[in-house]
């Protein structure tokens, strides 16, 4: 089954943030190993390089591992996963909270706002 990308990304990245996705959700935990190269590239529809590259970037960043002829695994480290969560966290809050400032939202009224939004018997539990 081949993804629809966002074409003003690299589709690499892409495959970084369903790989981040994954392993966070632990659908792949630690130790898990991670499809071929080529399998994910037939899973994605895109060239092996690309996830070739993919592969690379996530082995420097310290959240996959690649062992000599057994393939690519999540990290064993539970620190680098629980540092991916903690900057992945960040890096939404950090989205969020510059699209709403460029909304002419000030701090106090993202504040309240968020205040509003865990009140709701919905999301009570945040």
């Amino acid at each position: 089954m081949a993804y629809t990308f966002d074409n003003s990304r690299p589709i690499y990245q892409q495959i970084i943030d369903t790989i981040h996705g994954n392993i966070i959700r632990g659908e792949w935990p630690p130790g898990t190993k991670l499809p071929s190269v080529r399998a994910l590239a037939v899973e994605f529809g895109v060239n092996p390089n690309t996830v070739s590259r993919t592969y690379s970037e996530l082995e420097r960043t310290g959240v996959l591992e690649m062992k000599r002829g057994q393939g690519t695994f999540v990290t064993e480290s539970e620190a680098a996963i629980q540092q991916l969560k903690q900057q992945l966290m960040h890096q939404r809050i950090k989205e969020f909270m510059n699209e709403m400032e460029s909304l002419g939202m000030s701090k106090a009224e993202i504040r309240q706002g968020i205040d509003s939004y865990r009140k709701d018997d919905d999301h009570d539990n945040l």
